[in-house]
């Protein structure tokens, strides 16, 4: 049961706070609906609806790097800047296997 509060309490978190996972959710509030919309096979439309939590899983692991990193210190140190943008780059490529796997699915 806190187990599903806290979960909760991060996703709302991570709505206020981070401008990326909205423009994310957003996306997802339009691709997800159109994923069962499509005339796909079964296996297609896990692919579409997989990439596209994929992506949020993904921001949100990154905006949980990213708030740690900012939680230990302000000064710039070059380890933290390469984990928020190790981080920023795995929510890069869950975006680019997101768009390999629709059009593929789409117009292949």
């Amino acid at each position: 049961m806190n187990a599903t509060r806290y979960s909760w309490q991060g996703l709302v978190a991570a709505f206020k706070n981070e401008a990326a996972f909205r423009e994310e959710i957003l996306l997802a509030a339009i691709m997800l609906p159109v994923a069962f919309w499509l005339d796909v096979t079964q296996l297609e439309r896990i692919l579409l609806v997989a990439t596209v939590v994929l992506v949020l899983i993904v921001e949100l692991i990154n905006s949980a790097i990213e708030a740690v990193v900012d939680r230990i210190g302000s000064e710039r140190h070059e380890l933290s800047g390469r984990a928020k943008d190790i981080g920023s780059a795995a929510v890069l490529l869950a975006m680019l296997l997101t768009a390999y796997t629709w059009a593929t699915i789409l117009f292949f």
